[in-house]
């Protein structure tokens, strides 16, 4: 995702609609400002949760790297120590590896009826369901994202991921096919064998469910690389996996860095198929050590720089709320954003003035305090990179509306931003920001924002709001990306696929796409005897 959204629009404004509301254990901290400093920005909320995990998951245990070494994962809300975790290097992955080889070749869960996989499934949703609190809380300290958002959207939408993966568990078939002549032919849908798997830190349990989900479902085993940023839902989570009942070294999770753990992942040569989902230029490489390794394929889910297109003829108050929707949600940290608002010529006065109200407004906070729509970044490095392209807006020409400078002295928040008079060769207009800064586009015709929209070496997705039905079926065909969102953005369903074009990415997620990731095709050919029939 890079980003992901699992509702509809409505349910989450409904969500982040109260002003002034109390802390999530009723005191009166939460009490804030709109698009200003409250105390509890300075001064965060303790989560009501304690880090119980922060080892590595190998063969069904947890245990320390071999190294020995650890590393701190942060408070975004601070930039203070939470936990530290332990390191994973090239020789925990080959353990984990191994573990997970031992357990595809050897083992239980592939042999396993498809429908007892599929019970060990659901009782991992069930026990999602029941620590869904919990888990919200750590995703929400670990990541800085709204608690609200985290409990009452995403943790549930992981259960529902799991839930239509069990599902499919047992519905996984080949074919009889005919032939030209005295043959059965039989095409046989098998496991692929071990996956690896490296997850981004904007949504870590989503992106959790994407991959492990139709991987479990299809017979594999896994090898999962955490986010350096966000390692501990995953292993919170993955206990609960064993407690459901999956066999030892089905699932194994190694915290670490990219060069290290993540790159001794895509080059290992016992892993016969990855799955990424990060930056373009990460992913390129990724790309290159698996083709240098064995030659596994890869699943590629990256960067983007999607279009929000706004016609002339569109209630222009509606899409103000949908187009800072786009941009704004999980704090602009999302690939699909609508970071390119293409906003027709005769509507685009009222357009920014209604934008820049709505901004102003937007609700910036502790991410524990109930009605907060927009918490911290996830580091600093990545607090200075949106600082950065919002430099480059003003020094490139771009009018500064509103916003523009971090929120607060502490922590990584960083004020609801949006500039107008954005060109299209700006780096604002170009670049992935993945942050909290909208850029305005003027346009006049269709025929020009189609041009301009696909003018970029992303595809990933789009948005439309018009109410002509002709202007829609344009758009949905000519735009060259993975997904069109028309009237609505970001709503996700486990059965929807997700991927992009060009290089936003390769292959698909969720839906009946997702599985044939992670299934090999075999043809069975036998001969017949004096058949009854062909």
């Amino acid at each position: 995702m890079a980003g992901r959204r699992i509702a509809s629009s409505a349910l989450f404004r409904s969500l982040a609609a109260p002003l002034f509301r109390k802390g999530i254990d009723g005191s009166a901290s939460g009490v804030f400002r709109r698009f200003s400093i409250a105390a509890a920005i300075e001064e965060p909320i303790s989560p009501p949760v304690q880090v119980k995990y922060s080892q590595l998951l190998i063969n069904g245990k947890f245990v320390d790297s071999a190294s020995g070494k650890t590393f701190p994962t942060l408070d975004p809300r601070s930039g203070e120590v939470i936990a530290q975790v332990a390191e994973g290097d090239a020789e925990d992955v080959n353990r984990a590896v191994t573990a997970a080889r031992k357990a595809f070749d050897e083992g239980p869960w592939p042999r396993m009826t498809a429908y007892e996989r599929s019970r060990i499934l659901n009782r991992f949703a069930d026990l999602i369901e029941k620590h869904n609190d919990e888990i919200a809380a750590l995703e929400t300290w670990d990541n800085g994202k709204p608690f609200e958002q985290a409990s009452q959207i995403e943790i549930p939408m992981l259960a529902r991921l799991m839930r239509y993966y069990a599902g499919w568990a047992d519905k996984i078939h080949g074919l009889v096919v005919p032939a030209d002549g005295p043959h059965h032919v039989q095409v046989l849908h098998e496991p692929i064998g071990v996956a690896g798997q490296i997850i981004p830190w904007n949504f870590p349990l989503l992106m959790y469910a994407w991959k492990v989900g139709p991987a479990l479902a299809c017979g594999n085993t896994i090898v999962l690389k955490t986010a350096e940023q966000t390692p501990l839902s995953a292993l919170y989570v993955s206990k609960l996996f064993l407690e459901a009942g999956l066999p030892e070294g089905v699932l194994n999770v190694i915290s670490g860095f990219g060069p290290t753990a993540g790159a001794a992942l895509a080059s290992h040569m016992d892993v016969d198929k990855l799955a990424f989902t990060g930056s373009t230029s990460t992913g390129k490489i990724v790309l290159e050590l698996a083709a240098r390794s064995n030659l596994k394929p890869v699943t590629l889910e990256l960067g983007g720089k999607s279009p929000m297109i706004v016609m002339d003829d569109a209630d222009i108050d509606q899409a103000v709320e949908l187009a800072h929707f786009a941009l704004f949600f999980n704090q602009g940290q999302c690939c699909c954003a609508g970071s390119r608002t293409f906003v027709h010529e005769r509507v685009y006065d009222e357009f920014i003035e209604k934008a820049k109200a709505r901004a102003i407004k937007r609700v910036v906070g502790d991410p524990f305090i109930k009605g907060v729509e927009q918490g911290p970044q996830i580091d600093e490095e990545q607090f200075s990179k949106i600082l950065h392209y919002i430099k480059s807006g003003v020094e490139d020409g771009a009018t500064l509306v509103t916003g523009g400078t971090r929120a607060g002295t502490k922590g990584y928040y960083i004020q609801p931003t949006i500039f107008t008079d954005v060109q299209d060769g700006m780096k604002i207009a170009q670049e992935e920001i993945f942050g909290p800064v909208q850029s305005i586009l003027k346009f006049k015709d269709l025929n020009e924002v189609i041009q301009r929209s696909n003018k970029t070496r992303y595809g990933l997705a789009a948005g439309v709001f018009t109410n002509n039905l002709h202007t829609a079926n344009t758009l949905m065909r000519a735009l060259r990306v993975g997904s069109v969102w028309i009237n609505c953005f970001d709503v996700f369903d486990a059965a929807i696929p997700f991927g992009g074009y060009k290089m936003s990415g390769q292959g698909r997620e969720k839906g009946i796409d997702s599985l044939k990731n992670y299934l090999q095709i075999k043809a069975v050919v036998t001969p017949l005897n004096n058949p009854a029939w062909l």
